[in-house]
C-alpha cells in the first residue's frame, strides 16, 4: 500500500496523513517506546537527586570562560582568512593566466577560455575522465567544447570553479544553465550552492523554472518546494502567460501540477473533517 511516510512520490502527491505501512506503523511504536522509557528514567533521576546541592565555588563559572572562547574564535577567524588568502591563489592564476594547460569552447561560437587541466579534474569527476581519456592526453587535442553554455555562462563556471563562489548577479542571471552545467559534468558543490540560491530567491515569476530545472535534474528537494508553491500560488502561476507557454513544453509537469493541486484540495478536506 501507498505510505505518507515512505512512499517515493513527492511530498505534495503523498496520501494522506493518515496512511501508512506496517513497517513504518512498528518503527512508530518503537520510537514512542523508547521516548516514554526514556522519560520516565528521568523524571526518577529528577526524583533522586531532589535535594538542592550549593554551589562549587572551585568550579569555573559559564561566565568566566567568555573572555577565554572570545579569543579562540578570533584565532579561528584569522586561521580561516588566512587559509582563504591561501587558497585564492588559484583565483590569481586563472586571472593572470599563468601556465594554463587547456582550453574550453562554449557553444555559441564565442572565445575560447583558458584554463588548468588539474583544477578541472580536481573539481569534476566528468572532466577527470575526459582529460585522463586518450583523446586528451594527445597534445593537438587540447580544447574541451561546451556546447550547451555561452561565453558568459562558462566564464562563470569557471570562476566558481577557481573561487568556490559568485558574485550575486551573475548567480541570478546564470543560476539554471549553471545547474544544468552542475548535474551534467557532476559538481555536486555547484549543484547545492544553485539549490540554495533557487530555494531562497523562489516565488510566482520562477516557480515554472525552478520546477522545469529540478525535473531535468532530479532534484527531489527542489522539485517538491516548487510543487508546493505553485499550489499555493496557483492563481498567480497558472493565470501567466508563462504558463501558457510551459504546458505544451511540459505536459508531464503540468499533470503533476494538476495532480498536486488535486491532492492539496482532499488533504484539507480530509483536515476540516
Amino acid at each position: 500500500m501507498d505510505c505518507s511516510i515512505c512512499s517515493s512520490m513527492p511530498l505534495i502527491l503523498r496520501p494522506p496523513r493518515n496512511t501508512i505501512c506496517g513497517a513504518c506503523y512498528e518503527g512508530a511504536k518503537s520510537v514512542i517506546t523508547l521516548m516514554n522509557k526514556l522519560e520516565s528514567d528521568e523524571t526518577a533521576d529528577k526524583a533522586t537527586n531532589s535535594l538542592p546541592s550549593s554551589p562549587n565555588p572551585c568550579k569555573p563559572q559559564p561566565l568566566a570562560n567568555i573572555p577565554r572562547w572570545m579569543i579562540s574564535m578570533k584565532d579561528r577567524e584569522s586561521e580561516l582568512n588566512e587559509k582563504i588568502s591561501f587558497l585564492s591563489s588559484f583565483v590569481a592564476l586563472y586571472k593572470d593566466q599563468i601556465l594554463t594547460d587547456i582550453q574550453l569552447k562554449p557553444g555559441n561560437e564565442g572565445p575560447s577560455l583558458s584554463a588548468h587541466r588539474a583544477l578541472l579534474a580536481a573539481r569534476s569527476e566528468i572532466f577527470k575522465n575526459m582529460l585522463d581519456s586518450d583523446a586528451y592526453k594527445a597534445p593537438a587535442s587540447d580544447t574541451i567544447m561546451l556546447p550547451e553554455l555561452n561565453h558568459q555562462e562558462l566564464e562563470s563556471l569557471l570562476e566558481f570553479l577557481y573561487s568556490g563562489s559568485l558574485p550575486s548577479e551573475k548567480l541570478e542571471k546564470h543560476v539554471y544553465s549553471l545547474t544544468l552545467a552542475a548535474d551534467k559534468y557532476d559538481i555536486p558543490y555547484l549543484l547545492k550552492f544553485c539549490e540554495r540560491h533557487m530555494l531562497r530567491f523562489l516565488n510566482s515569476s520562477n516557480a515554472l523554472d525552478v520546477l522545469e530545472i529540478s525535473d531535468t535534474c532530479s532534484n527531489k528537494t527542489l522539485k517538491e518546494t516548487a510543487l508546493n508553491f505553485i499550489v499555493k500560488n496557483m492563481e498567480d502561476v497558472v493565470f501567466s502567460t508563462k504558463y501558457e507557454a510551459f504546458v505544451p513544453e511540459n505536459p508531464h509537469l503540468a499533470v503533476q501540477i494538476t495532480r498536486a493541486l488535486l491532492m492539496d484540495v482532499k488533504n484539507r478536506r480530509n483536515s476540516d473533517v
